[in-house]
């Protein structure tokens, strides 16, 4: 997607969300955008506290069987727990409300899990357990399936997302959500996308003919017709490393605009998109 593409989307924000609330979409575009910060926030502890875990704390290492993270009154935690069949806490590291990797506070003082960490260990456990026996889930070459447990209001779900191991590429899609019941038994296993989707990028300070400002990917009439949760939670976590200034989505029915600067989704039906489109060559020469 070239630059006059992405500037004449910029022009057309205030028309794109005027399209938008037609169709309630924006409240729509609310929840989901919603949902990808949360996700965000624990997957974003779970980086920088991983740094920090493997830089500071090497002697706790080999105890150490896994890691949970959870947003506070006043941040978000990263905590890494034993091995033992009731683990404990080795390691508490609280990042600040302003994600700020070097605002954090390391306590090395092993103690008991709190009630509500515990819910989250036996959640990803339970989330674990399920992707060693369901074919459904599929690790690709040089990528990690990482997964989130999320409690909310008493609804218990795990994203799975797929993360590689080299620099210089976002991955979306492989791609799964598992829903549980109160009891952490498995009530639904979503795969998101069809496969897994590459996504190369330039980085900052490049040569300015190959800087990619925009990028997208597409999603099949038997998947979500809206960007995922999924997908917004990898491009916040992604977004400062590339070139991007914003990232679409599409679908049969539906165009999913995300803006990489103000972390903020619109969505439009493809009938809309389409007129917008088919607008502008006349709305250039009034101008």
């Amino acid at each position: 997607m070239n630059r006059i593409f992405f500037l004449l989307l910029v022009l057309l924000i205030p028309i794109l969300h005027s399209f938008a609330q037609e169709r309630d979409l924006n409240k729509i575009a609310g929840t989901i955008e919603k949902e990808a910060k949360t996700l965000y926030n624990s997957e974003w502890a779970s980086w920088y506290g991983t740094d920090i875990f493997l830089e500071k704390c090497k002697d706790k290492q080999q105890a150490a069987g896994g890691f949970i993270s959870y947003e506070t009154p006043t941040g978000r935690n990263n905590v890494f727990y034993s091995r033992d069949e009731s683990p404990r806490a080795l390691i508490t590291i609280a990042f600040g409300s302003d994600f700020n990797a070097a605002n954090y506070t390391l306590d090395t003082t092993a103690r008991a899990l709190t009630p509500a960490e515990r819910e989250l260990y036996e959640l990803k456990n339970a989330a674990q357990q399920c992707m060693v026996h369901d074919s459904t889930f599929k690790v690709f070459n040089n990528t990690n399936l990482n997964p989130v447990p999320i409690i909310q209001n008493g609804v218990k779900k795990v994203y799975v997302l797929t993360g590689p191991k080299v620099t210089g590429v976002v991955l979306f899609g492989n791609d799964y959500l598992i829903n549980f019941d109160k009891d952490n038994k498995v009530t639904e296993v979503k795969k998101l996308h069809k496969s897994l989707i590459p996504s190369y990028y330039s980085k900052p300070g490049a040569d300015s003919s190959k800087i990619q400002v925009s990028a997208m990917h597409s999603h099949l009439p038997e998947f979500d017709g809206f960007i995922t949760v999924t997908d917004i939670c990898t491009l916040m976590l992604y977004e400062k490393f590339t070139t991007w200034n914003q990232y679409m989505v599409v679908s049969k029915d539906f165009i999913s605009l995300w803006d990489c600067k103000k972390n903020s989704l619109v969505i439009l039906t493809t009938e809309a998109w389409k007129k917008i489109m088919d607008d502008q060559p006349e709305r250039i020469k009034r101008e």
